[in-house]
């Protein structure tokens, strides 16, 4: 007996030969934040960044080392929240699925970082939410 195809569904389950070129990139816009292949794994920091060695100077060497930020070509997670350092004013943002970081960004994920430096990175002067205070 034939196997019986239900309407638009195809029964072999063999990849469609046209797939990547219809959608080269099937997880634009879902959350699941970076790829493992991207950002985080990398491994770039501020310190590794020499400009901003010139922006940050409030920072030591070993808090640079700490600040991550997203390399080129890294898709942001949905919902996430980051500050752009190439932005004056370092301003906290939520990201949106079909962000990624560009050659205009230097991304820094807040999940990434700890509390205290994120909060001196946006600007925060709480002596107690940077632990710089008593």
């Amino acid at each position: 007996m034939a196997q019986q195809q239900k309407a638009g569904k195809p029964t072999d389950q063999k990849a469609d030969e046209w797939q990547q070129d219809l959608n080269p990139n099937p997880m634009a816009g879902q959350n699941h934040g970076v790829q493992r292949s991207d950002a985080i794994n990398d491994g770039l920091t501020a310190s590794d960044i020499k400009e901003l060695h010139e922006h940050l100077k409030e920072f030591t060497n070993d808090e640079l080392k700490q600040i991550v930020i997203l390399p080129e070509g890294a898709r942001l997670e949905q919902g996430a929240k980051y500050v752009d350092l190439k932005d004056p004013e370092r301003k906290e943002f939520m990201a949106m699925g079909v962000m990624e970081a560009t050659s205009e960004n230097w991304y820094v994920p807040k999940s990434q970082i700890g509390y205290p430096l994120w909060n001196r990175l946006t600007g925060v002067q709480d002596p107690e939410r940077t632990d710089t205070g008593n």
